[in-house]
């Protein structure tokens, strides 16, 4: 099969020939049909994401195709099911063997692209706004990154949740994005942040897939007792937080790590993910995919994340 592998950190990785075998206990096969790209898949080609899997590696977190094959112990999904798997890495590829605890069923009315762009960037803004800032309807959410591939679902949930949202992001096309998810008011990255902010109110709960200085920016902005949420830190810079600022104005931090909750509280994920299938079955969702190229071009699909040139999700088709 094909898949795009790394043999080793500091080398580009490249589409290759390779043999895949077959599933161990507690795993699937699955034929994938299109995987969505994430900017941690960036990350983990340079080494820098917070999992190392052991080379040669195949990047992709999330993908979506049909289960080919059960391992040993394995009782569902049976062959033929249409599943989205939060893989960790592998998904660049034509099939992987993936825990069949990963693996959820896509809903009927899903189809495989929107399945693979699904996961990973609803679910990431679903728990930390409902789950982790517990925001509130009225309060006044500041999405930075609101174009990106989390951003736009921040927005959108956001809107849904019935809360003000106020989108930053770079140029009038990614703000007319945040516009069309649900965004009340637009500020351009550009701009004086803290001062934008600061016209407008303030912040209750902010939203950072960013970091860097428009974290900081938004820290002032934010109104006693207000929320932030560290999301990444796709400008490359990690906030340093003068602690003084939190306890003067009563302020919280928070962090959110999508994945981590697979390992000390599943069930997290399972009824975000159980929540947003519902929605989106009730037309209340509506994922956008900027980019579709195929594995053939995978390497062009990685710099429009690398070069910020996407809007919502970038996804990579095995067809």
């Amino acid at each position: 099969m094909r898949a795009y592998q790394l043999d080793r950190i500091g080398d580009a990785a490249a589409l290759r020939e390779i043999s895949l075998p077959e599933p161990g206990p507690g795993e699937i096969r699955v034929r994938i049909a299109a995987c969505g790209l994430n900017f941690a898949d960036l990350l983990m080609l340079k080494g820098e994401y917070q999992e190392r899997p052991a080379l040669p590696m195949v990047p992709g977190l999330e993908v979506a195709g049909t289960v080919e094959t059960l391992g040993p112990g394995v009782t569902g999904p049976a062959p033929g099911t249409r599943v989205a798997v939060f893989a960790g890495h592998g998904g660049l590829a034509e099939a992987g063997n993936f825990p069949a605890d990963r693996c959820v069923p896509i809903p009927a009315g899903m189809d495989m692209t929107t399945a693979a762009a699904f996961q990973i960037a609803y679910s990431t803004s679903h728990v930390a706004l409902a789950h982790r800032a517990r925001l509130q309807p009225g309060e006044t959410l500041v999405v930075l990154g609101a174009a990106g591939g989390v951003g736009l679902t921040a927005v959108e949930i956001g809107h849904l949740m019935d809360a003000r949202v106020i989108a930053v992001a770079n140029g009038p096309e990614k703000l007319a994005a945040a516009r069309a998810a649900g965004a009340d008011h637009l500020i351009d990255a550009g701009a004086d942040l803290k001062a934008e902010l600061r016209a407008l109110g303030g912040a209750d709960v902010v939203y950072d897939p960013v970091g860097g200085p428009a974290f900081m920016a938004a820290l002032r902005a934010t109104r006693p007792e207000g929320r932030l949420l560290a999301i990444g830190f796709a400008s490359g810079e990690v906030p340093q937080i003068p602690a003084n600022l939190l306890l003067v104005k009563n302020l919280t931090v928070i962090g959110l790590y999508w994945g981590g909750y697979l390992t000390f509280r599943p069930a997290v994920l399972h009824d975000s993910l159980s929540t947003l299938f519902g929605w989106h079955a009730e037309g209340r969702l509506s994922p956008h995919v900027s980019h579709i190229l195929p594995l053939d071009r995978v390497a062009e699909a990685l710099d429009l994340l690398r070069r910020r040139a996407s809007t919502g999700k970038v996804v990579v088709t095995m067809v």
